[in-house]
């Protein structure tokens, strides 16, 4: 089944959209937060503890996947989703931003790219075919097109090579595509240069893909630069189709991303932050590590109805983190993606209500109440 958006409502105060994916895996609301897990896994969590977190849909890792345990490993489980006991949906990236992320001595070519291992050393290739190929037998329901993610602040005669080599590499990797049950979406670069972002989006609408991505953010540049982009790029993606932008997912990107136009996101940020004792709340982001929570008998977020806020209280997930339990990990882990999911279900309410300008400020009050 060929993946379908369908826009159920535009806000009015923002032009934010309400829709549904509907995939051969589900239908998903959207704006929807995508938890990651990058090796068949989301970070100390079961596949059933997933399910509850999320909405229905994670993200596996292309790259290390394919370095350990191999594709073909994974193929003989029948996917991914046989691997890790998954039977909702899931969204596999192309390995492109590990490639140029944490592989060193990496050398580009018009076929790919030569890099070596980040741990070992040994000599690797990946190709905009190689991508696909793995990516299908990884079998997730949304694949990614191969690009270059240069850095943000490259020069503009850099970026633009890049751009013109990432729509070339962009139409290999859909001749290349042959496994109809999935869906390919392409992904927009171009970092801070809006002539050459609409290049992009221009080359990639020539080739036709199920999804459009956005590319090349959250990757060191400022809060008003990222905003900026999304500013002038997301409303131009087709609007029949999902925007999904890449790597973004803390709670004040979700809401003014959704605003500037956005679907779809994934982020490592809310597992990443539980195992350094980071915790999301109404009332802002808190270290629960600090002593200032040793006695604290109430919940990480008292507005939360998740199965850690009913069960445990600071003191004692504060006392796991000390004691480097690892279900103190696990516990602020859901915890954290939980909150993003109610956050997503708010967003999604406020703009049918078409009132997401005034749901943001009320977040933003308690969010940040030294701003007032």
């Amino acid at each position: 089944m060929k993946l379908t958006y369908e826009l159920k409502h535009t806000c009015t105060q923002t032009g934010a959209r309400r829709g549904k994916i509907h995939t051969a895996s589900g239908v998903f609301d959207t704006p929807i937060f995508m938890p990651v897990g990058t090796q068949a896994t989301v970070k100390t969590l079961d596949p059933y503890e997933a399910d509850e977190v999320s909405d229905g849909i994670i993200l596996g890792n292309t790259y290390h996947l394919w370095l350990q345990p191999g594709e073909d490993i994974v193929a003989r489980h029948g996917g991914i989703k046989g691997f890790m006991n998954w039977n909702k949906g899931l969204l596999t990236d192309s390995g492109g931003y590990q490639v140029f992320s944490l592989a060193n001595n990496r050398t580009i070519e018009e076929d790919g790219v030569h890099f070596r291992h980040h741990k070992s050393g040994e000599k690797l290739f990946l190709s905009p075919e190689k991508s696909i190929a793995i990516q299908e037998k990884l079998g997730a329901d949304i694949i990614m097109s191969f690009d270059e993610c240069p850095p943000f602040n490259a020069d503009y005669d850099y970026m633009k090579a890049s751009v013109e080599r990432t729509s070339r590499w962009a139409r290999r990797g859909k001749e290349a595509h042959k496994k109809e049950d999935q869906n390919l979406f392409g992904i927009v670069q171009g970092g801070p240069y809006l002539e050459l972002r609409r290049q992009s989006l221009s080359d990639l609408e020539a080739i036709g893909f199920d999804g459009y991505a956005i590319g090349g953010l959250s990757v060191g540049e400022t809060k008003e630069e990222m905003y900026g982009v999304l500013d002038h790029i997301t409303h131009e993606l087709p609007a029949d189709k999902p925007r999904y932008l890449m790597g973004v997912g803390t709670p004040e990107d979700l809401i003014e991303s959704v605003i500037r136009g956005v679907d779809m996101f994934d982020c490592v940020n809310p597992t990443r932050l539980a195992r350094h004792g980071s915790a999301y709340t109404r009332d802002g982001r808190i270290a629960i590590k600090s002593k200032v929570y040793e006695a604290d008998l109430g919940k990480l977020d008292e507005t939360c109805d998740c199965k850690v806020c009913r069960t445990y209280t600071r003191s004692y997930i504060r006392h796991l983190l000390k004691a480097q339990e690892s279900l103190g990990q696990r516990l602020v882990s859901y915890h954290n993606l939980y909150f993003l999911k109610t956050l997503m279900h708010d967003i999604r309410k406020a703009i049918e209500a078409d009132r997401l300008l005034d749901f943001k400020a009320e977040f933003y009050k308690r969010y940040y109440p030294s701003s007032d």
